[in-house]
């Protein structure tokens, strides 16, 4: 018959996982330090530059991302652009793959 934990038991467990993620977590970084041996002494010397790009690259980053947003509405000559276009795609398309 299962039996429930009490609040005791469960965080003794917890503290049991949280310990052996911490270990993990220790030896991934250990990893990481010995995989780009400089991260780590740049890390340590700059630690507010690390976290934050300077305001330089902010722009540079700012202008290459392009700005999401509504499209710009199609005039009815565009549509009927894109439909006579999309219609000779297809009739392409049908032949060549005999459909």
């Amino acid at each position: 018959m299962a039996r429930g934990l009490s609040a005791a038991e469960l965080n003794k467990l917890a503290r049991i996982g949280a310990t052996a993620r911490l270990g993990e977590l220790e030896r991934e970084i250990e990893a990481l330090r010995r995989a780009f041996p400089g991260l780590s002494r740049a890390a340590a010397s700059a630690p507010a530059a690390a976290a934050e790009p300077s305001s330089a690259l902010k722009t540079k980053l700012a202008a290459r991302v392009p700005r999401r947003g509504r499209r710009k509405p199609m005039s009815p000559a565009e549509r009927k652009a894109v439909s006579e276009r999309m219609k000779r795609y297809w009739d392409d398309r049908r032949k060549t793959h005999g459909k």
